[in-house]
């Protein structure tokens, strides 16, 4: 009797847990969270060029098409000079809170491949920090680090590798 009683509870669970699904049912809602300002507001495309960047990111008059923070051999701290960059930069995500963007932390290719992602990161890192700082948001910035992996200038020289020791800044669009 045993034998009989295990099995046929296994079928019947199994056809239990069967379904299928109603045409007529509508699918289910999603919902959404965050405020106000957190919703993707709608562009004028015909200000935007074909990454969906409005010109002043594209401008090269404009502060904010410059998209690279440089770094000292074996530093992660910016340096004066790119500090009215990153302002500028953080401004615009302050006042574009629809914006995303992506800091790419680079090196050269001096050092061992795991130093060299850490050192990467410690850029990119700097960067979103100062940015954060400065009134973008969290949400609107990622960091990661390239290391070695992504060189500018593929020379062996100081003039080659002080242009790989970067942090580079991307908008949604651009990566």
């Amino acid at each position: 009797m045993k034998h009989f009683i295990i099995p046929a509870l296994i079928l019947l669970l199994a056809a239990g847990c069967g379904s299928t699904p109603d045409a007529d049912q509508p699918p289910a809602a999603v919902e959404t969270r965050g405020g106000e300002s957190d919703r993707i507001t709608t562009v004028d495309a015909g200000n935007m060029d074909s990454r969906g960047l409005p010109p002043e990111l594209t401008d090269a008059k404009s502060i904010l098409s410059k998209r690279s923070v440089y770094f000292d051999y074996d530093k992660f701290d910016i340096k004066p000079e790119f500090s009215s960059l990153v302002v500028a930069h953080a401004k615009f995500l302050t006042d574009n809170r629809r914006f995303r963007m992506l800091i790419q932390g680079n090196t050269d290719d001096r050092g061992s491949r795991e130093y060299n992602l850490a050192l990467g990161q410690k850029r990119a890192d700097a960067v979103k920090q100062q940015l954060l700082h400065l009134g973008a948001r969290e949400e609107q910035v990622e960091a990661v680090s390239l290391g070695e992996e992504k060189p500018r200038d593929p020379g062996q020289n100081e003039a080659a590798w002080a242009e790989n020791r970067r942090a580079d800044m991307l908008y949604s669009g651009e990566f």
